[in-house]
């Protein structure tokens, strides 16, 4: 080859890659954000997720778009996370819609309503029913843009100092409890509190609160609930299917390249099954573990669970009446709850229920 068409091919060759490299620097610029959340460390399920999104975003842009995230309280308290990024304090937060329902009882909504959807009807109607759409349409006029980032699974009903048999049982009794279940229980007598993970602890020992509830036997194990309040109530009615979201500030959203949203909607949504998948994993051997410390299994009487069904519906009913972006969302999620649990009674049900008995029989 002539040496002078060599060089000058070399030449464009460096040329042409030198060009290419600013595009690729535009494409993936970087970016420096901060998340705070809702929970604390001890919890690794909530925590460790709320990492999650910081490190598969790093490793997915070769560190050039970073989220570095902050428990509850190191930089503003739990329930605090959706007004720091709505207002600019930080890019994001990873926290549970139901936190903040006294603004809107719409704020629920995303996240998990009393007798709803379990876990895998929620994911459902987030992502093909047009719940995320209808979500942030909401969540727009917060000036915030959310993602599901998380399920827990049907919740437990929480811990009692004492035992829960009738409706005159709740009367009087401090309970912390999280989101709109404490409108519910309020009108049965109970007088609901609302407190960040990290406290809850120190309000049930000192005898401020009678009972709380916070998630299922993984978290529940960590925070030593079974030491100070031994009767485990079942099930959480109010959390069949909590989704957990991370939320952005909607500027900083909109400002994000098409690629670095693109990244985020599928960690996001790969979190959301991680968390959900730990949980299952998780639970069943923390039970053990807290049955084995002296936690006393009952259930809510059928009493207490069609009374509690009975005033939600009426709650429904009367937000429903004065709230329209309420009203949307709810009679979405009201129409695909009649469709899932029909369905959930055929296939489902029966096989669940046939292994349950073989569980039982201990022939599994």
């Amino acid at each position: 080859m002539d040496r002078r068409s060599f060089l000058t091919k070399a030449a464009l060759g460096t040329a042409a890659t030198g060009l290419a490299a600013p595009a690729l620097a535009q494409e993936n610029p970087k970016i420096t954000w901060r998340m705070t959340s809702s929970f604390p460390k001890s919890l690794a399920t909530l925590w460790g997720n709320t990492q999650e999104l910081g490190r598969r975003i790093s490793e997915a842009t070769n560190g050039n778009f970073t989220i570095q995230p902050f428990a509850a309280g190191e930089l503003v308290g739990g329930l605090q996370a959706a007004d720091a990024v709505a207002d600019g304090t930080v890019e994001a937060a990873h926290t549970v819609g139901y936190y903040y329902w006294g603004k809107d009882p719409a704020w629920a909504l995303g996240a998990a309503v009393p007798f709803g959807l379990s876990a895998r009807g929620m994911n459902a109607w987030h992502y093909f029913g047009g719940g995320i759409d209808m979500y942030n349409a909401f969540m727009a006029k917060q000036k915030l843009f959310a993602l599901p980032g998380g399920n827990t699974g049907t919740q437990m009903g929480g811990w009692f100092r004492k035992e829960i048999n009738t409706l005159e049982d709740l009367k009087g009794l401090k309970m912390r409890i999280g989101g709109f279940a404490g409108k519910i229980v309020e009108r049965l007598g109970v007088v609901p509190q609302q407190i960040a993970g990290g406290d809850i602890y120190a309000a049930l020992e000192k005898g401020t609160i009678d009972a709380v509830e916070f998630t299922s036997p993984a978290d529940d194990e960590k925070l030593g609930f079974v030491k100070v309040a031994p009767y485990y109530y079942y099930p959480g009615w109010w959390e069949g299917g909590p989704t957990v979201h991370f939320m952005f500030n909607l500027d900083k959203w909109n400002a994000l390249p098409a690629n670095y949203q693109s990244l985020l909607r599928s960690i996001c949504q790969s979190i959301d099954a991680n968390m959900l998948q730990q949980y299952d994993w998780n639970n069943p051997p923390a039970l053990m573990r807290l049955m084995a410390e002296g936690a006393q299994l009952r259930p809510f009487s059928p009493e207490i669970m069609q009374a509690c069904y009975e005033t939600t519906n009426k709650v429904y009913d009367e937000i429903e009446a004065t709230n329209p972006e309420f009203a949307k969302i709810w009679t979405s999620i009201k129409d695909f709850r009649k469709q899932w649990y029909l369905w959930q009674q055929v296939a489902e049900y029966n096989y669940d229920t046939f292994m349950m008995v073989q569980q039982r029989k201990n022939t599994l």
